[in-house]
């Protein structure tokens, strides 16, 4: 595939690709676990589950531009499956999911979080996978950093509401510190928004979680490359709002995934296999 994917529209549909579902396998409804559901969530029957599409390969557009696709999805429909109940991934700008789970409008997030201790105040959280952060630069003349200390005088381009765009803005405050130049921090609604601003020249950097800079680096045909090293390896987590009682039944329905192998599958299915778990955890934080 070529530099189109670095640039797909987010606006394109209206995100609600039930209708057209992932080929994705799902596993058979698990009685036992689905019992550990809140009597709300049965009645409803639906997972709504709010996802910004702009991270490939965790959760993207297809090519008919409605489609939501990724190992994310794939994960919350497996996961449906256990639970017997019927998954709608919606379109959500990125730093607006949290505030929606609050507010009852999506029931899950799923949408490569983080789990911090910091948005473990906000929701809680369920732990599936684990990813660093890497360096993207342009292909031909790029910068060359390796860690985060080395982004002093460089223009940074970053998704909102992302860990990334919190390291960069520490990091300017490190940076002037110690007398060298801030980091100029550009800010947007999503990770193509940031990748485009990169391949077009108008950062010199952009950061994203590594499975994600991984595969922007391979689809962009030498237009962008990986420099540095990953850092902050930390688990990703399906957040739910506080106190809602679907943590305890969607960790139970992530662990019947692994051991039954359907969660391997679905990684090897997205190349992401490296960043697997063996045990979720419910409010894993590391840091």
């Amino acid at each position: 595939m070529s530099l189109a994917l670095l640039t797909i529209v987010a606006g394109c549909g209206d995100g609600d690709s039930d209708s057209t579902a992932t080929a994705a396998a799902t596993s058979a409804s698990d009685s036992v676990i689905a019992g550990q559901l809140p009597q709300s969530s049965r009645d409803k029957g639906t997972l709504t589950v709010g996802t910004d599409p702009s991270y490939a390969p965790n959760e993207f557009f297809d090519t008919d531009g409605k489609t939501i696709i990724g190992m994310d999805i794939d994960l919350a429909r497996a996961l449906g499956g256990v639970l017997g109940l019927k998954v709608q991934p919606t379109q959500v700008v990125f730093d607006s999911i949290l505030p929606g789970l609050a507010s009852g409008r999506y029931d899950i997030g799923m949408s490569s979080f983080t789990d911090t201790k910091e948005r473990e105040k906000q929701v809680d959280f369920v732990t599936y996978y684990s990813a660093g952060t890497s360096f993207m630069t342009r292909g031909q003349g790029g910068v060359k950093v390796t860690t985060l200390d080395d982004l002093c005088g460089h223009t940074v381009a970053v998704e909102s509401g992302t860990v990334q765009q919190t390291d960069a803005g520490d990091q300017s405050g490190r940076c002037t510190a110690a007398g060298r130049p801030a980091v100029t921090v550009q800010n947007y609604d999503d990770q193509n928004g940031a990748n485009l601003a990169l391949a077009s020249g108008r950062a010199d950097l952009s950061m994203a979680d590594s499975p994600v800079a991984d595969y922007q680096a391979k689809l962009s045909g030498g237009k962008i490359r990986i420099v540095g090293k990953p850092y902050g390896t930390a688990p990703y987590g399906i957040a739910v709002p506080k106190n809602s009682g679907l943590a305890a039944a969607l960790r139970a329905a992530m662990a019947k995934l692994i051991d039954d192998g359907e969660y391997t599958k679905i990684l090897d299915r997205w190349g992401v296999r490296d960043g697997a778990i063996s045990n979720p955890r419910i409010n894993g934080a590391t840091g």
